[in-house]
């Protein structure tokens, strides 16, 4: 399989091609999200305001930070489940760091990158060499992520942090709000990352062929013990920023979040055995599940009919994706 196949990127042929551009894995994605956007924008006069969007954007942000990481271990064919409990560990630890010990935010907080990293490389260690399933690993390591958190706050909330840390969270440059400033910027690296190194093309080679891309010298295990570690980090990155919006550690919070992270990802047109996407998708598959969120919310629909409705829409999407390809 070609490169241009993996990544769903037509060849150009001196003109413009209709068919590649409907083959990308971008062009369901992209349908969707302008279908849902203009249900939503017709169901409320509100949706399109300037302060709505930037309030989608914000509130997806969170998810969108965790899906980065997430979209690089489904393009290895691997699973991340820890995701959410990690970054409520480790939004726990750095306010702990803070409160309980006095400890500086220019240390406490990169601290809580490498506690990231630090548990991403530890998912992807026995992921690749100990040669475990990444759904069990990581099914594991969130369980003991949320045991530890809890453990090390006693249930509650951590608070008293410093208030400049909240602009991570609330904080605005101009109109935007912070937290999307961090996130297209973290997708600006993964872009790069995957596009235009020869990384990239080793996590596309995996997901699609593992014993092909190892015959044709692919150091497998690197990878693969890579994509866990980014995947800690864009945790820990998310945690920043939910920590900044609360002002405290929640050991509680992110409950359901590394559900919401494979939806967008999967929404986003990726192949959920690997080989097949663009982060971009991702992206988009981010603020598709936000507009539906927001929107479903401006409609009054009970909160309860909701998670069956985007229950609904992830399925129709995977299914349609597969019927297209």
């Amino acid at each position: 399989m070609s490169l241009d196949a993996n990544t769903g990127t037509a060849a150009k042929t001196g003109g413009f091609s209709l068919s590649a551009m409907l083959r990308s894995p971008l062009a369901l994605p992209l349908a969707g999200l302008i279908v849902v956007s203009i249900l939503m924008g017709l169901a409320s006069d509100n949706f399109f305001s300037v302060n709505n969007i930037m309030n989608v954007l914000r509130q997806v942000s969170v998810v969108g930070i965790l899906a980065v990481g997430m979209t690089f271990v489904i393009l290895t064919g691997g699973i991340d489940l820890s995701v959410g409990a990690v970054m409520a560990l480790i939004g726990t630890l750095s306010a702990g760091l803070m409160v309980n010990t006095g400890l500086s935010p220019a240390i406490a907080l990169p601290a809580g990158l490498f506690i990231g990293l630090g548990i991403g490389i530890f998912n992807g260690a026995l992921v690749a060499w100990g040669k475990m399933p990444a759904i069990i690993v990581t099914l594991a390591t969130m369980g003991m992520a949320r045991g530890l958190g809890l453990i090390y706050s006693g249930g509650y909330p951590v608070s008293g942090i410093p208030s400049w840390i909240s602009w991570f969270g609330v904080g605005r440059i101009g109109v935007v709000p912070v937290p999307v400033v961090i996130m297209v910027v973290i997708y600006a690296i993964a872009w790069v990352l995957l596009q235009r190194t020869a990384f990239g093309r080793h996590v596309y080679a995996l997901g699609g062929n593992e014993l092909a891309a190892r015959l044709s010298g692919v150091k497998t295990q690197r990878v693969k013990l890579a994509v866990y570690g980014i995947s800690g980090v864009t945790a820990a990155l998310a945690a920043l920023i939910l920590t900044g919006r609360l002002m405290s550690g929640q050991p509680n919070a992110g409950v359901g979040f590394e559900l919401d992270a494979i939806a967008a990802v999967v929404l986003g047109g990726t192949a959920i055995a690997g080989g097949r996407g663009l982060i971009l998708g991702t992206l988009i598959g981010a603020v598709l599940l936000g507009i539906l969120n927001n929107g479903l919310n401006l409609m009054g629909i009970n909160p309860y009919l909701q998670d069956v409705i985007k229950g609904f829409i992830i399925l129709l999407a995977i299914y349609i994706g597969r019927e297209w390809r």
